[in-house]
């Protein structure tokens, strides 16, 4: 894991094409912008988590579906 400390308003780039910046900062709370191209998705982790896990699940039960169709 990469460790910066950035001030209000000062940026970091991530492969060309993702900036994010420091918008504010209240106490223990840091506001960011992140500023990226459409077709790259930016959840927040807790989101992203919930996803893969709904993704997961998906896969289990239609997959499991699938098979015992397949063998009857």
């Amino acid at each position: 894991m990469l460790a910066l400390s950035r001030k209000k308003g000062e940026a970091l780039v991530i492969n060309n094409n993702v900036e994010i910046t420091v918008l504010e900062i209240k106490g223990e709370q840091v506001k960011l912008g992140i500023n990226a191209p459409k077709e790259v998705p930016v959840y927040r982790k807790e989101v992203y988590i919930q996803i893969q896990d709904a993704n997961k699940e998906a896969v289990n039960v239609d997959g499991l579906e699938a098979l015992q169709n397949l063998l009857k």
